[in-house]
C-alpha cells in the first residue's frame, strides 16, 4: 500500500524520511564510497594525475555533463501535473533546476582548458572505451525507467556522489595551485559549484522519490530503485577506472620491463 509521505523533519536529516528509504540509503553506502574514495580523486588532490588520464576524464565524462539537463528533461516528460503530490513536486523542481544546469557544460570546458585539455578535444575527441558507461546508464534509466527510478539514479545518486568527490578535490590547496593564478577561479568554477557543502539537490531528489513512492511502497519497488542507485554508483566507478587505464597500462609495462 502506497501511503502518502510528507516530510516534517529537516531536509538534510536522513531520519526525516521513511524507514524503507533510510534502509535503502544504508544498503547503497558502500557502493557509493567506492566512487567517493576512488583513487583518481587522491591523485587530483596531490596534482599527480597524468595528462593522459586527465584528458580521458575530461573527454570521457563530457557526455554526462553535456546531457545532464536532457536527463532531467526526460524525467520531466514523465510527470503529470495534478496526478499526485510527487508529480507536482517533481515537476516544479525539475523545471527550476534544468535552468540551473545550463551553464555547467561551459564551466566543465573551462576546467578542462585550465587542466591542459583543449575545448576542441573535449567536444570532438574520441572518448576512451568504457568511459561512457555512466552516460549510457543515465540515458537508459531516464528514457525507460519510472519517474522515481530516474530521479533516484541521476539527481540523487550521481549528483550526491559527485558533490562528495568534488569537495575532496576542491578543498585541496595543492590542486588549486596547480592552475595558473590568473585562471584559477574560472578553471575551478565547476568544482566550486559542485563542492558546495550546503548543496541540497540530492536531498531534494530523495524527498521527491519518497513523495512519489509513499511510506509503504512494495518491497520489489524499493529493491528496484535501490538497484538503480547502486548501478549509478557502479557506472561512475567503472567510468573512473577507464580514465586511468592508460596509466595502469604504462605501470604494468614498466613493472614487466623491470
Amino acid at each position: 500500500m502506497n501511503t502518502h509521505f510528507e516530510r516534517t523533519g529537516a531536509l538534510t536529516e536522513l531520519t526525516s524520511y521513511p524507514q524503507w528509504a533510510q534502509d535503502m540509503v544504508a544498503d547503497c553506502e558502500s557502493t557509493k564510497q567506492s566512487v567517493v574514495q576512488h583513487e583518481m580523486w587522491d591523485m587530483m588532490r596531490k596534482a599527480t594525475l597524468s595528462h593522459a588520464s586527465t584528458a580521458n576524464f575530461m573527454v570521457g565524462i563530457w557526455p554526462v555533463i553535456e546531457r545532464f539537463p536532457a536527463y532531467m528533461a526526460l524525467s520531466l516528460l514523465k510527470t503529470r501535473f495534478g496526478r499526485s503530490p510527487g508529480d507536482n513536486l517533481a515537476r516544479r523542481w525539475l523545471v527550476r533546476n534544468i535552468r540551473v544546469e545550463q551553464n555547467h557544460a561551459e564551466y566543465w570546458l573551462n576546467w578542462a582548458e585550465g587542466a591542459g585539455v583543449s575545448r576542441e578535444q573535449v567536444l570532438h575527441g574520441r572518448a576512451p572505451h568504457g568511459t561512457g558507461t555512466l552516460a549510457d546508464w543515465c540515458e537508459e534509466i531516464c528514457t525507460g525507467g519510472s519517474l522515481a527510478a530516474s530521479i533516484a539514479a541521476t539527481n540523487y545518486a550521481v549528483e550526491g556522489a559527485t558533490g562528495e568527490w568534488s569537495q575532496r578535490v576542491y578543498e585541496s590547496k595543492t590542486y588549486a595551485e596547480s592552475f595558473p593564478a590568473k585562471e584559477r577561479v574560472g578553471s575551478l568554477r565547476w568544482l566550486q559549484l559542485h563542492a558546495a557543502y550546503d548543496d541540497t539537490h540530492p536531498w531534494e531528489a530523495l524527498e521527491i522519490v519518497c513523495t512519489l513512492m509513499g511510506t509503504t511502497p512494495a518491497a520489489d519497488e524499493v529493491t528496484h530503485v535501490g538497484d538503480c542507485i547502486k548501478r549509478s554508483y557502479t557506472s561512475m566507478r567503472i567510468s573512473m577506472d577507464r580514465c586511468l587505464e592508460v596509466r595502469r597500462y604504462l605501470e604494468a609495462v614498466s613493472e614487466a620491463a623491470a
